[in-house]
């Protein structure tokens, strides 16, 4: 089941909305755990065992760690965390890439077995160890419910698709929560405006991007140079429409009930630099690796040599939390190379516009490694792109598409800036003193999530449906 569903929307939040509205305060827990519960279980009953495991492994550690008598208990109890969680999350997810890379080399095994991914299984392997790390810490107490640690872990909010909640953030809030009106009309409107996102520009985007540079098809290889640019160009709008949305929709869930989830994309695309990219991007994964992996390390307080190893294994492991496959390691070591660049050969000497293109172009490429797991079909685009393409420069069905989805293009990128939300503060501005400025803006800002609401269900019905084709050249 996912956000941008009928079925989520009209059976499952709405009923969940609901009881959880009517239950006394002493019940809404236990309506959101046994929701969440059920909306994971809804991938497979079997995979929510896996999840069960692994919190009341990470349950067992924090206590361990909170009561240990010494030093070496404590860190004994944080090593088997580690090793629980992180073995498993291998299993999962990298036995097939790690067999597969055995048997080209020895022939050995004759076959590699099929594991199934579990949902989310990388999103709350990485919530339980940074609870249990900050447990080992002292920065939270380890919690001595188990159901609320499960609560915790199966928030249906951001289980499966982040963003990565670290535990401290919600301690609180689990235990004791309120969300005034104000915050559920902020809830509502993020949770829609995400919605939107996904359904009116990410799909279309990425309806485009496989049009263009199809995966896995003979009519990649045939595509003109022209095609591969603007294939890439609307697939890396649709990357971050795509995982925004999702991050807004979670957020805004949260906030209708009281949680407050931390931001997880600040507009990375106007970043000014390759490092501000990633201070933007994915906030909630690159936090957990800077705190968990780099400052272990030694950070950047060291030596030149240790501290490109450190940059090095947190690039690798970027790379490899994002997919079993050698291109997200080449694409997470890919901006290992650049970040070092413009630490020790660039040094901030590029004018704010230029750095801002350079670090555009980087992300752009950036993209190209991260589509193509298959190399062949890799090198094909990236010698396409660069004129070796057997479809010449441009052609007809390039033009097609591009002007079937000029608006949806023009669109997109404006919703990749933060030009909508300084809009609204400054018609907020408008309004001070004029009370029928004032009214109006009310209207509107009611009107919104009804209306977002509106036209992602007439796209949803639609399933492929684009709207910005009826505005084109």
């Amino acid at each position: 089941m996912v956000f941008s569903s009928f079925v989520f929307l009209f059976v499952f939040l709405a009923v969940h909305l609901l009881v959880y509205a009517l239950v006394p305060e002493r019940a809404k827990n236990p309506v959101l755990l046994a929701s969440s519960l059920i909306f994971y279980s809804w991938g497979g009953p079997r995979f929510l065992v896996l999840l069960m495991g692994e919190t009341a492994a990470s349950w067992f550690f924090a206590l361990m760690i909170e009561r240990a008598d010494s030093q070496g208990r404590r860190r004994a109890a944080l090593v088997g965390e580690c090793v629980v969680l992180l073995g498993l999350l291998g299993i999962f997810k990298y036995a097939g890439f790690v067999l597969g890379m055995v048997q080209g080399v020895f022939g050995v095994p004759a076959e590699i077995p099929n594991i199934v991914l579990p949902i989310g299984i990388s999103f709350y392997t990485f919530q339980l160890i940074s609870y249990v790390c900050d447990v080992y810490r002292g920065e939270v107490h380890a919690q001595p419910a188990y159901w609320k640690l499960l609560l915790y872990s199966s928030l249906f909010h951001q289980c499966i698709a982040g963003p990565i909640v670290r535990y401290k953030t919600v301690a609180g809030e689990i235990e004791h929560r309120h969300a005034t009106r104000s915050e559920v009309y902020s809830g509502v409107r993020r949770f829609c405006v995400g919605l939107a996102k996904k359904t009116l520009l990410a799909n279309a985007c990425a309806a485009a991007a496989d049009t263009l540079v199809p995966t896995g098809s003979d009519a990649l290889a045939n595509q003109a140079v022209a095609g591969y640019w603007l294939g890439m160009l609307f697939y890396m709008l649709q990357i971050y429409l795509d995982f925004s949305a999702y991050s807004d929709m979670a957020i805004g869930m949260g906030r209708m009930i009281g949680f407050h989830y931390l931001e997880n994309f600040d507009h990375p695309y106007l970043a000014s630099s390759v490092q501000d990219f990633w201070r933007r991007w994915h906030i909630s994964l690159s936090s957990f690796f800077r705190d968990y992996v780099y400052i272990p390390l030694g950070g950047s307080r060291c030596a030149v040599p240790v501290y490109i190893r450190n940059m090095a294994v947190v690039w690798f492991l970027t790379g490899l939390w994002h997919g079993a496959s050698w291109n997200y390691i080449l694409w997470g070591m890919y901006f290992f190379v650049f970040l070092l660049l413009e630490r020790f050969v660039i040094r901030g000497r590029l004018p704010g516009p230029l750095g801002h293109a350079g670090a555009l172009l980087v992300v752009f490429f950036g993209w190209v490694l991260f589509r193509f797991e298959n190399f062949h079909e890799l090198a094909t685009v990236v010698k396409g792109m660069f004129g070796l393409a057997a479809g010449g420069l441009g052609g007809l069905s390039v033009q097609t598409v591009f002007l079937q989805n000029v608006f949806l293009l023009l669109v997109s990128i404006v919703a990749c800036t933060d030009l909508g939300t300084r809009l609204r503060k400054r018609a907020f501005g408008l309004t001070r003193g004029n009370d029928a400025l004032l009214a109006v803006f009310g209207v509107l800002e009611a009107a919104t999530p009804a209306v977002l609401l509106l036209l992602s269900m007439i796209a949803l019905a639609g399933a492929s449906y684009n709207p910005f084709i009826y505005f084109q050249f």
